[in-house]
Order: structure tokens, then sequence, then C-alpha cells
């Protein structure tokens, strides 16, 4: 095989092929390092992050022992997007009002107002 690294990007999920050391990616072929929100958009609690964690977990292995390449990868940051999106609608994930840029890429915070 190759050393590439192969790598998902999607505005709060990015996958690649590596390992994290020293706070570098180093190419790893066995391994997946789930980068979550890099724009930090969102509020996190220990409870969502071990939700998408637990998913991020579950898809990787059910792709066990097979090849992982850039289109299964993509597929298994779907989900994950997925994910995000059903837990912030369902109140257990949130916005971060000192994000960068305000955009609401999931859509509008649901308020009473707006309900």
């Amino acid at each position: 095989m190759e050393k590439i690294l192969l790598k998902s990007t999607t505005r709060h999920v990015r996958i690649f092929t590596a390992d994290l050391v020293n706070g570098d990616l180093k190419f790893h072929p066995n391994k997946l390092t789930l980068d979550l929100d890099p724009d930090n958009e969102f509020i996190w609690n220990q409870d969502s992050l071990k939700k998408v964690n637990q998913r991020f977990t579950e898809l990787v292995g059910e792709r066990d022992g097979n090849n992982l390449d850039d289109y299964e990868l993509r597929k298994i940051g779907s989900e994950i997007e997925g994910l995000i999106k059903y837990l912030l609608q369902n109140g257990l994930l949130s916005y971060n009002p000192n994000c960068r840029v305000m955009n609401y890429s999931m859509g509008l915070p649901k308020t009473n107002e707006v309900l």
C-alpha cells in the first residue's frame, strides 16, 4: 500500500488515515483520527462527545477488514455530520456564541420565539 494520507473533510468533521504524534498527523494505514468541529462552532458536553465518538467507533468497526478509501471516509464523515445535526436539533448540543462566524450551518436554533 502506498503511504498516502487520506482524508475526508466536511464542515464539522475531518477524518484522517493517520495518528497524532506530538501534535502532527503521521500516516498510519490502520488508524483513523477524528478532528471534530475544528472551527468550534458548537458547545460540546461530555455526553454529546461520547455519542459522537461511540458512533465513529461503530462506523469504523463496521468496515473492519475492508479497504478504507476516501469514499468510505466520506460516508463515515457524512454519518457523523447527521449525528451532529440530530444532537443539535434535540438540544443535546448548542451553537457557540463566541464562534468566529455565526452562520448556523445546521439550521437556526430552536427557541420559543421561533416555535
